[in-house]
């Protein structure tokens, strides 16, 4: 496929570049406000995982697998009333203005959208659909027999390399490659960097201090979507 006759490839992480928050630390703080998790047991090692994230020093699988651990034991229907107020309450708010406008103009260009993100598909789905962002690759929740969460995620996981091996399956899936067209993506952190590197145009959106110092040796756009 001609990159000259394919629309460009517009992908977007989700915690604090769209959103200003982490969409997985918010929702462990919900269920504990809503008393769904324990507050001693679940406050600590939520702010643990949050940390070991930012520092690049929690594995995929423990982080990945501590918030699809929230899940465990219901049904996505029986989920369903809290995942909308979760969406209301602390994910709406939080949507970066600057972040809906920078998806408006690449919509009217006509470029294909793609919301990738680290944090679980059943939590970020709204999130996708609230930004009319069309197309979502997120970290896959394991599902029982009976139709209830097991607590375990599934598949590649959608972190670090993750990113980038499940948007080549993505795009195999379709019969393109990510050489067959233009692309952009745009992410604050780090923890993107195997994606960031594989793009045509890599954008360091409020990044963190790993990833500023990185897209300033390699000549990268950095944007301020908070100021």
């Amino acid at each position: 496929m001609s990159s000259r006759l394919a629309a460009t490839l517009a992908l977007f992480d989700l915690d604090h570049t769209l959103l200003d928050g982490d969409s997985d630390v918010l929702w462990c703080e919900f269920l504990i406000d809503q008393g769904v998790l324990d507050r001693a047991e679940f406050e600590p090692r939520n702010r643990a995982m949050e940390a070991g994230y930012q520092a690049g020093t929690v594995s995929v699988q423990a982080f990945s697998e501590f918030y699809v651990g929230t899940l465990a034991g219901r049904t996505p229907a029986q989920w369903q009333a809290l995942r909308e107020e979760f969406l209301a309450a602390r994910v709406r708010p939080r949507l970066l203005k600057a972040g809906r406008d920078c998806i408006d103009r690449h919509r009217r260009a006509g470029h294909t959208l793609v919301l990738t993100t680290a944090t679980n598909r059943f939590i970020t789905e709204l999130t996708a659909r609230e930004l009319d962002l069309p197309h979502l690759i997120a970290t896959e929740c394991e599902l029982a027999g009976d139709g209830r969460f097991t607590g375990r995620a599934t598949g590649t996981l959608n972190m670090r390399d993750g990113k980038r091996v499940r948007l080549q399956s993505w795009l195999a899936e379709r019969g393109e490659r990510l050489d067959d067209r233009h692309s952009v993506f745009y992410s604050d952190s780090f923890n993107d960097l195997p994606l960031l590197a594989a793009v045509a145009q890599p954008v360091a959106v409020d990044p963190d201090p790993r990833l500023d110092a990185e897209a300033q040796r390699r000549g990268w756009t950095v944007q301020h979507w908070r100021s």
